[in-house]
């Protein structure tokens, strides 16, 4: 049997983007699914009661060093899509963004809740008087404009110029969740220090393009 007909190069061209926007869509839907897995396997970890014996030491640890992940991963995307040239994954940075948030206030949510019972008159004095609590609060809060403004309407809003200063508060943010991971850490500070390293490279490559783009 003989090739069927050919398909029109117009044909093509036209089917191209759909395929595309499929495989784009299947790929968000990954991710997304992906970002999940920590809650997902922190909550059957809960369920079968494998948290060890202190169970709030270890969901507010796992979702402390989640958030500090996710906030690394939103940093790496323009640095993968200078090296790489896939573009397309700036797509997926506000999506990581959104759940590095997410995942700092299930952190917060366990200390408040789980760990002091909305004794919010400790709480307070933990910010003030534990430096890694106030380091962290102050990360967290940094977020909180930026998980608002994540929106294209909010590009819209107030101008790319004054929404990427804005956004800029994610390098301060990272660095704080650095700082409160490395003073809550009393013993052995190898993970906060690699979590360090991990920024500085992320960061160092920004300065490093800026002043070569000068």
């Amino acid at each position: 049997m003989g090739p069927g007909p050919r398909m029109s190069p117009g044909l093509r061209a036209a089917d191209a983007p759909a395929n595309q926007r499929m495989s784009s869509r299947t790929l968000q839907r990954l991710v997304f699914a992906a970002s999940l897995l920590p809650l997902v396997w922190l909550a059957w970890t809960a369920a079968t009661r494998g948290l060890g014996a202190n169970p709030i030491d270890a969901i507010t640890d796992a979702t402390g060093t989640w958030t500090l992940r996710f906030l690394l991963l939103t940093l790496a995307v323009t640095p993968l899509r200078r090296v790489t040239g896939w573009n397309a994954i700036i797509g997926y940075r506000r999506m990581l963004g959104l759940f590095a948030f997410f995942y700092g206030v299930l952190h917060l949510s366990t200390y408040v809740v789980l760990d002091q019972f909305f004794a919010l008159d400790l709480i307070l004095k933990d910010v003030v008087k534990r430096p890694f609590i106030t380091a962290g609060a102050a990360a967290l809060l940094l977020m909180v404009p930026l998980a608002l403004t994540s929106t294209a309407a909010s590009i819209r809003r107030l101008g790319g110029r004054a929404w990427r200063r804005l956004h800029q508060l994610v390098y301060v943010s990272a660095t704080l969740g650095v700082v409160h991971y490395y003073w809550l850490v009393k013993a052995d500070t190898t993970r906060p220090l690699r979590y360090a390293a991990v920024l500085a490279v992320l960061l160092g490559l920004r300065v490093a393009w800026r002043a070569r783009g000068r």
